[in-house]
């Protein structure tokens, strides 16, 4: 079987590993990165590159193909596929919008009674009734771009002061593009964050270990958004009664709006939520695997996950088994100095080759130059480690005591992924 990942960073990376283990199956990624080229052919195409890939599809005679990134997604790469009935893993383009627009997603959730943070939008058009408003407003408040921001078109403002900054960086500056032409202004929600991924045919699905994203870049949650500076999974956090609810009030419920409005909902669906005392809210969908959550997910899933993806496309998730081993993971990224903002790229990669099988060096943002590996995104590596029995602590230390064996110049990690779960682990294990 010939099997097609889009993509090139971390979460990529971590699909082919999985697929790899499926034995028979010959790999190509598209456009890839230096760690991914050990394990798959890479092919020098830009993810949101749609006729290119699907000249690619045709000429290989790929059988199947995975889309990582949401830039593809929102390309229209599966309606693309679809009209030349090629097999694919994702939501088309109108689907998509549960990720692609913000503005979309929260009025999608207020027709379903979704449970979200209640909120306003704005436009450039009506800057005097957005400043009323945040004249008036309960800080903190959420600002969000209304259109695809890598993860960081999201600002907390604590004061009708700092409001105004961020207001001229979408509006005047426009920092974020067209993405940010128009705002969704949210109210504050506080409680513990989860991430919950739904694997959907559009009528059925099965859902994967729960996990928690670190999105700050600074240790305990300080300094800017970012794309993800590491994850653990399972969260402790997300108990039975708990996922029972994200079931039944969120996933189920967007599945069902998504039939009854017209548009077949396909592939994953990414629930970012926010475990608040009136229950679990929807921060943010995704429509693709997330990045860094899936590096961890993955590594606790003993069931073929292309299988997964395969019955997704085809609309067989009924008859999936899911098979899960008691593995904790914890996944930490190594990024470059200046990032979520800018930084600079080439630098030299130096790590041990002298690797157990409980530890994973997921590439985000690498290349080889002049025969070297070398530094290409502001997220580098994921360190992952994976403790088999089940221990998040035991997986946290696997992971940074590799990490110890990596350099390069600028390189910095957050010190506290996964720290809040390892601290109720161990309280639990004094009881």
């Amino acid at each position: 079987m010939n099997v097609l990942v889009v993509g090139g960073g971390g979460r990529e990376h971590a699909i082919v590993d999985s697929i790899r283990k499926d034995g028979e199956t010959r790999v190509f990624c598209a456009p890839g990165n230096a760690g991914i080229s050990s394990q798959a052919e890479v092919v020098d195409l830009r993810a949101n590159a749609v006729e290119d890939i699907l000249k690619f599809v045709e000429e290989k005679n790929i059988d199947f193909t995975v889309v990582g990134p949401e830039q593809a997604l929102a390309s229209g790469i599966v309606d693309a596929f679809a009209g030349k009935k090629k097999r694919i893993f994702g939501p088309t383009n109108l689907a998509a919008r549960l990720e692609t627009s913000k503005i979309f997603a929260k009025e999608f959730m207020l027709r379903w009674k979704i449970p979200t943070a209640s909120f306003k939008t704005f436009s450039k058009l009506n800057l005097a009734e957005l400043d009323l408003y945040l004249k008036d407003a309960k800080y903190p408040v959420v600002l969000k771009a209304d259109g695809l921001a890598a993860g960081k078109g999201v600002s907390i403002v604590d004061s009708y002061h700092d409001a105004k900054d961020e207001v001229e960086k979408f509006f005047v500056k426009r920092v974020f593009g067209v993405s940010g032409e128009s705002i969704v202004v949210e109210e504050f929600m506080s409680g513990t964050e989860a991430s919950v991924f739904a694997i959907t045919d559009g009528k059925d699905y099965v859902v994967l270990p729960p996990a928690q994203d670190h999105k700050r870049v600074g240790d305990n949650d300080t300094g800017k958004n970012t794309g993800g500076m590491g994850s653990f999974a399972p969260t402790p956090f997300v108990d039975d009664a708990t996922m029972q609810k994200i079931r039944k009030e969120i996933i189920e419920k967007t599945i069902e709006g998504t039939r009854a409005e017209g548009f077949h909902y396909t592939g994953c669906l990414y629930c970012g939520l926010m475990l608040t005392p009136d229950g679990p809210k929807v921060v943010e969908f995704n429509a693709r695997f997330g990045d860094p959550e899936t590096q961890a997910i993955l590594q606790l899933i003993d069931s073929s996950v292309l299988d997964l993806m395969e019955a997704s496309a085809d609309g067989s998730i009924s008859s999936y088994r899911l098979s899960l081993s008691r593995s904790a993971a914890v996944c930490v990224i190594a990024a470059s100095e200046g990032y979520p903002d800018e930084y600079q790229t080439g630098k030299t990669i130096e790590f041990s080759e002298r690797m157990s099988g409980n530890v994973k060096l997921l590439h985000s943002g690498t290349k080889f130059s002049n025969g070297k590996l070398v530094t290409s995104g502001g997220r580098v590596l994921g360190v992952t480690g994976i403790d088999r029995m089940g221990s998040i602590g035991r997986a946290s230390n696997l992971a940074y005591d590799y990490l110890r064996n990596v350099k390069f110049e600028g390189m910095f990690y957050r010190r506290d992924i996964g720290r809040k779960a390892i601290e109720l682990e161990s309280r639990k294990e004094v009881q």
